[in-house]
């Protein structure tokens, strides 16, 4: 139930947060300025919805004022019973707009595909979800740009490293983290037996200079190597392959996809920003317990969250108990089916808790 005297309190911080986007001390401050761009956003998405539940509600009681002139009552009656009948949707739009928006929502996506149990098989399943990436994020207009991968001579993965770059892409995504598994018939496959394999995806957001996040030199340890793959003799000769070790914390990242080793250590650094960004994260969610709140999971990457089978043209996601009989076009980058219902679920089950805490 909409608590109208909560929700007037918060808007009634609009007034003086349009005020400091006008202070050239807002102005001056970039990382001020930026949450205060995202604090306004969030009280006029807040002030839209309520609008429109406080004109319905209004439009309700006026109708109902009708009810006694027998000119008007039946036109009022239908009147009322739609307004009525789409309240409680204009409800839940003000509720979700009460939900303080995920910080990291509008950032670029850092996405790592390993390749599971399976063999050969896996390392094709891996570079299908790649290319199913791909094509989503081309359908987006985002951009894919590989950071690291390892490649096997079937046109498989057994890793593949990558940034989406594009308005929101870690928001959209955030939900792909887990265990994805695959049934069909491989190619080599002589008798006909289906194979179940598996591979995990891991997505987390780009770091930036509002992190904060100043990594010492003596707490890196970096690796430099030839890469691997296409690319001639620059490629296999040249030690432009960069590893960077984060020792406090052992996490990783490699870049190989520039032929400058200067540029692969800029990119292979941003990787591992957002390694640690995403660490400490799940270190601070795990101390509040939040973590089962959302569908970014317990933190275990490997958890099953998916199943393509591919006889049935069947895709399954687990955690909502949603199946589609359209495998074929989601594996062609058609998501959105899929993605729509997870952010759907996400915010009923943040709903449903906010509304406990009340």
């Amino acid at each position: 139930m909409v608590d109208e005297g909560q929700i007037k309190g918060v808007l009634g911080r609009l007034a003086s947060v349009e005020a400091d986007l006008g202070d050239p001390a807002v102005l001056s401050d970039a990382k001020r300025y930026r949450a205060t761009l995202r604090d306004h956003a969030f009280l006029k998405k807040l002030e839209s919805a309520f609008r429109a539940y406080e004109k319905a509600a209004a439009d309700i009681r006026g109708n109902e004022e009708l009810l006694a002139d027998p000119d008007f009552r039946d036109e009022a009656q239908r009147e009322i019973d739609s307004l009525r009948a789409a309240l409680p949707d204009l409800e839940r739009r003000v509720m979700a707009s009460l939900l303080e928006p995920d910080p990291f929502e509008g950032r670029n996506a850092v996405m790592e595909i390993r390749a599971g149990t399976g063999g050969e098989e896996a390392a094709l399943f891996a570079g299908d979800l790649f290319r199913m990436y791909s094509r989503y994020a081309e359908q987006r207009g985002w951009k894919i740009s590989v950071m690291h991968s390892n490649a096997t001579s079937l046109d498989g993965y057994k890793e593949v490293v990558f940034t989406v770059v594009g308005d929101g892409s870690y928001g959209r995504l955030r939900f792909e983290s887990g265990g994805h598994r695959v049934q069909r018939v491989p190619e080599t496959e002589a008798q006909g037996r289906i194979h179940t394999s598996a591979a995990t995806v891991v997505v987390f957001p780009e770091a930036d200079e509002e992190d904060d996040i100043d990594i010492p030199d003596s707490d890196i340890r970096i690796d430099l190597f030839c890469a691997g793959g296409a690319g001639g003799q620059h490629v296999n000769k040249t030690e432009s392959a960069v590893r960077m070790t984060h020792l406090p914390t052992g996490l990783v990242a490699v870049c190989q996809d520039e032929r400058s080793q200067i540029r692969n250590r800029e990119k292979c650094l941003a990787t591992l920003k957002a390694r640690i960004l995403d660490f400490r994260r799940r270190e601070e969610e795990a101390k509040i317990g939040a973590d089962r709140l959302t569908l970014r999971g317990s933190g275990d990457r490997s958890e099953r969250i998916r199943t393509y089978n591919f006889p049935q043209n069947r895709v399954t996601d687990h955690r909502i108990d949603l199946t589609l009989y359209s495998l074929d076009r989601v594996i062609d980058g058609e998501m959105d089916a899929l993605l729509d219902a997870l952010a759907a679920h996400d915010l009923d089950d943040r709903l449903a808790a906010r509304l406990k805490s009340v």
